[in-house]
């Protein structure tokens, strides 16, 4: 058994799970969407009976319930004196990463390939006598594209040199590694909320203690929050996506970027950027990139290809001051080798035609994103659909907090998505939903039409007591 979860945490985590009768379905949807999401870990130990009913003031049968549901199911295994665990996804089960045939699949947020990368590859493949030639280890990655990186970064205003980027495969590695290194268990970590929940993982693996700095979709991140919580808290490290965040969609202001640098810069902690959408402009327009005025070593950028060509294409970068990247290096083998050589020459070839690639970009998520907007706005004119200029996903305004359920009620219909709370950091957001817009917009528009089909199912199932202090209000 590889952990085990206390009653308070699984109460906590489940957050507004009562949105349906009977209650223990609702309870047994709830675990299952914590396990489809990964929020529990297989091999969890659940709460006994007794102590989960106490910490969400129920009734001991509605748990007993609930749990023999979860059994049904095939979500969890309970034995006689030993209590119930949480069980790995079975083939079948939607919250894998593959999907039947006719399902729509909008938890990655993640475009399809650039349509010329298959070309790029050929090329590279043709050249492979010069690629296997090469020791095939290097924990820093190749010069060529090293220097690559290093000049989109002077080009933009970064002044960049080739031993000032590490290259890793793909930003989540280099996520891990970063945090790997200046994380020590105990470490506060400002992080927004909401946030890229993989990143989060990656924070909490290395020890981190996370600081919620709220981001909204209206008005952006809470400055004065942010600065009392760089002040009070002192964090080794912040870790922020200025540019289209993921998943508000929302880009730090000029004042914005200016005051979460000096609080930072205060408070001595280092900037990890993700700048892994910062390239989905739609209609933005061109912006210098974030915290150019940083002191040395305050910032630490990461970028990857993922989303502007491909992410089955597993390559990022970490671009650091010299000494940082000095001690990643150090540090790196404990995680892997070395990015692939393969992926790397295929990378120097893309960057060479960024522009392009970009631009190509932009156009696509422009009309998946306009499909979606309209059609959402059409279909559930209460929700509050935002007005977004780049990155991957709209950030919905629910109204009431169903996001959960609304998801559970979806994947019955076909519909794969991530509920509001996956993306907190301190619990709550299921009032929200992201809908990602990197789908092609006749699937997008399909995907509206079936939240709308889900939405009133999960309005006829929820109290009346969900709706009430809504309605007051209006």
């Amino acid at each position: 058994m590889d952990s085990r979860v206390s009653a308070r945490m699984l109460a906590m985590t489940l957050g507004g799970w009562r949105t349906r009768e009977p209650a223990y379905e609702a309870l047994a949807d709830g675990i299952r969407l914590l396990c489809l999401d990964n929020r529990l870990a297989p091999r969890t130990a659940l709460p006994a009976e007794r102590e989960l009913a106490g910490a969400l003031r129920v009734s001991r049968s509605t748990v007993a319930a609930a749990y023999r549901s979860l059994r049904e199911t095939g979500h969890i295994a309970s034995m006689r004196g030993s209590g119930s665990v949480t069980l790995p996804l079975g083939r079948r089960d939607p919250g894998r990463t593959f999907t039947a045939d006719g399902m729509i699949d909008l938890q990655q947020a993640s475009p399809p390939a650039w349509p010329g990368l298959a070309g790029i590859m050929a090329e590279t493949a043709a050249a492979a006598s010069g690629l296997v030639a090469r020791v095939g280890y290097d924990v820093l990655g190749r010069i060529e594209l090293r220097e690559a990186i290093a000049r989109r970064y002077t080009d933009r205003g970064v002044p960049t040199h080739p031993d000032e980027v590490l290259v890793t495969t793909g930003a989540q590695s280099a996520i891990h590694l970063v945090s790997s290194v200046l994380i020590a268990r105990g470490d506060r970590v400002l992080v927004e909320t909401p946030t890229y929940p993989h990143a989060a993982d990656a924070l909490r693996r290395a020890g981190a203690r996370l600081v919620g700095v709220p981001v909204t979709t209206d008005e952006g991140w809470d400055v004065d929050r942010a600065e009392q919580a760089f002040a009070r808290t002192l964090p080794v490290m912040a870790y922020l996506m200025p540019d289209f965040h993921n998943p508000t969609g929302h880009s730090m202001s000029a004042a914005e970027r200016s005051a979460m640098l000096a609080a930072g810069e205060r408070s001595g902690s280092v900037l990890v950027l993700d700048e892994t959408t910062a390239d989905l402009d739609i209609d933005r327009g061109p912006r210098e990139p974030a915290f150019i005025a940083a002191e040395p070593g305050t910032v630490v950028r990461i970028g990857s290809l993922g989303k502007t060509v491909w992410g089955g294409l597993r390559l990022g970068w970490v671009r650091a001051d010299g000494e940082l990247i000095r001690r990643l290096v150090a540090a790196r083998p404990a995680h892997d080798l070395g990015t692939p050589e393969f992926e790397q020459a295929i990378a120097t070839s893309l960057l060479a035609r960024f522009d392009d690639i970009v631009q190509q970009r932009s156009q696509l998520l422009r009309a998946g994103r306009d499909a979606l907007v309209e059609a959402l706005r059409a279909s559930v004119p209460s929700w509050a659909v935002p007005e977004v200029h780049g990155g991957v996903s709209l950030w919905i305004e629910l109204g009431v907090p169903l996001s959960s359920a609304l998801v559970m009620q979806a994947r019955t219909r076909g519909l794969l998505l991530t509920a509001g709370p996956r993306f907190s950091v301190e619990g709550g957001h299921d009032r929200h939903l992201r809908v990602p817009f990197t789908a092609p917009p006749e699937e997008l528009i399909v995907a509206a039409g079936v939240l709308e089909e889900a939405w009133a199912a999960v309005r006829a199932g929820a109290p009346p007591s969900t709706f009430e202090a809504v309605e007051a209000v209006i």
